[in-house]
């Protein structure tokens, strides 16, 4: 079975979790999901850096502790959603509790198909596809609706903005960097159908000459929070020959370290995304897995 399968499956188990349990309301509260199959959920305040979670078994009974050292309520929520991935998925559970707990590193930087997996459970779970998608609804495409579904959802900003890359009809390009070094570049399907792209690809440069590199190079800028709104012509981003014009927004992600760019257009790839629901849910009913209770 191919990574990206499993990841896309790792979704769709999730949002058949919400509706095998009723759950359709946002925000989800993976809390009170752990405490339905009995986990017992902590903090951790002394998690060294890079370290969102455990999953920890004793005999039947599980627990989940979740790092404080970043002191945002959607990296805490998507840090236990994920352990809540590795205790859900097939086949998590024995391979990540051979030595009865099991460190994350949530954020969707690590080549590990497990952690992977985790990640998409959770993005399944606090951001699923239908209402994702309605929320999105006519919004005007950027930072400021993944700043409205990251309030909607209590997800982080980070988070939010990938899964709206991967839903959204609109062409969309989300970078995370540090120091001026890209960490990943997510297209959504609209801004892939540019010829002639080249995709940035992780350890690269932020393009010289762009807003945000000239935004990064500020260090109080990322600390502070700051953000700015210019225009810029896509190709000095992603390459090819258009000169069609995109919407560069980017945000300093404070203590993180990292800046979050949002590249959108509302004329790049007017076709709407295919309606996939009914693809979806055949396949959710083919792997509809019998959940722990």
């Amino acid at each position: 079975m191919s990574l990206p399968f499993r990841l896309k499956m790792a979704k769709l188990k999730a949002e058949a979790f919400l509706r095998e349990e009723g759950l359709g309301a946002l925000p989800i509260d993976p809390f009170a999901i752990a405490a339905s199959r009995q986990i017992l959920v902590q903090p951790k305040p002394d998690t060294e850096d890079g370290v969102s979670g455990m999953l920890l078994r004793h005999g039947n009974d599980f627990g989940i502790m979740y790092a404080t050292y970043v002191r945002s309520d959607g990296f805490q929520r998507f840090s236990v959603a994920h352990e809540l991935g590795h205790y859900f998925l097939d086949g998590h559970v024995d391979h990540v509790l051979k030595d009865g707990f099991h460190e994350s590193r949530a954020g969707f930087v690590t080549a590990d198909p497990f952690e992977l997996e985790a990640d998409s459970f959770a993005a399944g779970l606090l951001m699923p596809s239908a209402a994702f998608r309605r929320m999105i609804g006519r919004r005007d495409p950027g930072l400021g609706v993944v700043s409205e579904l990251s309030d909607d959802c209590r997800t982080s900003l980070t988070a939010t903005a990938i899964r709206y890359a991967e839903l959204t009809g609109d062409a969309v390009a989300v970078v995370v960097s540090t120091g001026g070094i890209v960490d990943y570049c997510i297209l959504s399907e609209a801004m892939k159908t540019l010829p002639g792209l080249a995709f940035l690809r992780k350890g690269s440069e932020v393009p010289g000459g762009t807003a945000t590199a000239t935004f990064a190079a500020e260090r109080e800028n990322v600390l502070g929070g700051a953000d700015i709104d210019e225009e810029t012509l896509v190709r000095f981003w992603l390459g090819g020959s258009s000169n069609a014009k995109v919407r560069e927004q980017t945000i300093g992600l404070g203590t993180y370290g990292k800046c979050l760019t949002v590249l959108s257009s509302d004329t790049i790839g007017q076709t709407e995304l295919e309606d996939e629901a009914d693809e979806e849910a055949d396949l959710i009913e083919s792997w509809t897995p019998k959940f722990r209770r």
